[in-house]
C-alpha cells in the first residue's frame, strides 16, 4: 500500500479564535499536521484541539506588528517547526481567518496531482513603484505602523514621513540590484523550496529590516531569482498561482459575507481570505459543505 503522502497546515492567529476553531475543524485529517503561531501579544491562549491531525500550537512566540519585519520572523518559525516533523508534500501557509473550500481529500488529491508545484501568486501588471515604496526605501519606526494616537505616535509619523520624502528628493534607494516581485503572502509550497528559504532566514531578516509591508514579497522574490522559479504553478495569474480566493477591491481587502456562498463555493481555488465572526453563518455554511456532518457535529461538540 503507497505511503499517504502528508501536509502541513501553518497558521498564523492573532484574533477571531471561533473562526481559528471552525479552521480547524475543516483541516481536521490524518494526513495533516497543523501549527499555529498565536501572536504574543495574546494573553489567554484559546483552546484548541483536533481529533485527526496533529496539532502543534508553537511555545516560542513573536510579537507581530502589521506592516514589519516581525511578520516574516513568524512566518519563518513556523516554517522551520514544522520541516522538524516533515517532509510534507506541501506546506500550506495560512491566515486564522482563512477557510478551505474543499474538502481535505480533493485538497491532498489536487496537491498531489501537482507534486513539487510551487503555489505562490504573483501581482499582474507593473508592481515597480509599490516595490520602491516598501522595500528600496527605509522606513523608520516600523513596528509603529498603526501607532496613531498619542504624542509619540504623531511625532513618529512625521519623522516617518520626513525620512521617506528626503529619500524621495534625494533619489535614495536600496537594494537596487535585486528583482524584487510581489504577490499574496499565503502559499502552498513544498520541502525542497522550505529547505532553501530556511537556509536563507539570516539574509531574509537583515534586508528586509526597516522595510514595509515585505511579507508580500519576500516568498515571491526568492523564488523568482532562484532555480525553483521553473516550479511555479501559474506566474500569470495571482488567484490560481496561490489557489487562493481573495477579495481585493480599490486595493482594499474585503471579508467575505453571508451572501457570497455561492460564489464562493463555485470558485476554482482550494482556499479563500478572509473572514469574520460578525458574519459566522457563511463559515458554518462552507464548514457543512466541506466536512460530513457526523464529524462536523462530533467536533464541535468535543465528543
Amino acid at each position: 500500500m503507497m505511503e499517504q503522502i502528508k501536509h502541513a497546515y501553518l497558521i498564523l492567529a492573532h484574533h477571531e479564535f471561533d473562526i481559528l476553531g471552525r479552521l480547524l475543524i475543516a483541516l481536521d485529517h490524518e494526513q495533516n499536521d497543523i501549527f499555529i503561531h498565536v501572536d504574543r501579544k495574546v494573553g489567554t491562549l484559546p483552546q484548541l484541539a483536533t481529533r485527526f491531525a496533529h496539532l502543534y500550537v508553537l511555545e516560542e512566540r513573536i510579537d507581530v506588528r502589521w506592516g514589519d519585519v516581525s511578520v516574516i520572523e513568524a512566518e519563518l518559525l513556523l516554517f522551520e517547526e514544522a520541516q522538524k516533523r516533515g517532509p510534507y508534500g506541501h506546506y500550506h501557509l495560512l491566515s486564522g481567518v482563512d477557510m478551505p473550500l474543499r474538502s481535505q481529500a480533493e485538497i491532498h488529491t489536487f496537491f498531489n496531482n501537482h507534486a513539487g508545484k510551487l503555489f505562490i501568486g504573483f501581482s499582474a501588471g507593473d508592481q515597480s513603484e509599490q516595490i520602491t515604496r516598501k522595500v528600496r526605501r527605509y522606513h523608520l519606526f516600523p513596528r509603529h505602523f498603526r501607532t496613531v494616537s498619542g504624542t509619540t505616535g504623531s511625532i513618529r509619523r512625521v519623522i516617518r514621513f520626513l525620512g521617506l520624502r528626503l529619500q524621495f528628493l534625494f533619489a535614495v534607494y536600496r537594494h537596487r540590484a535585486i528583482n524584487f516581485k510581489k504577490g499574496t503572502q499565503w502559499v502552498s509550497v513544498t520541502e525542497p523550496f522550505v529547505s532553501y528559504v530556511l537556509t536563507q532566514k539570516k539574509h531574509i531578516l537583515a534586508q528586509y529590516k526597516m522595510t514595509f509591508c515585505a511579507d508580500e514579497i519576500v516568498l515571491q522574490t526568492l523564488c523568482w531569482n532562484s532555480s525553483f522559479r521553473a516550479d511555479i504553478y501559474d506566474v500569470a495569474l495571482e488567484g490560481t498561482g496561490s489557489q487562493r480566493l481573495i477579495r481585493w477591491k480599490d486595493n482594499v481587502l474585503h471579508d467575505w459575507g453571508n451572501d457570497d456562498f455561492d460564489e464562493l463555493i463555485s470558485a476554482n481555488y482550494m482556499f479563500a481570505r478572509k473572514f469574520n465572526s460578525s458574519q459566522i453563518e457563511i463559515v458554518d455554511r462552507l464548514l457543512a459543505s466541506i466536512v460530513p456532518a457526523k464529524t462536523n457535529n462530533e467536533l464541535a461538540h468535543g465528543e
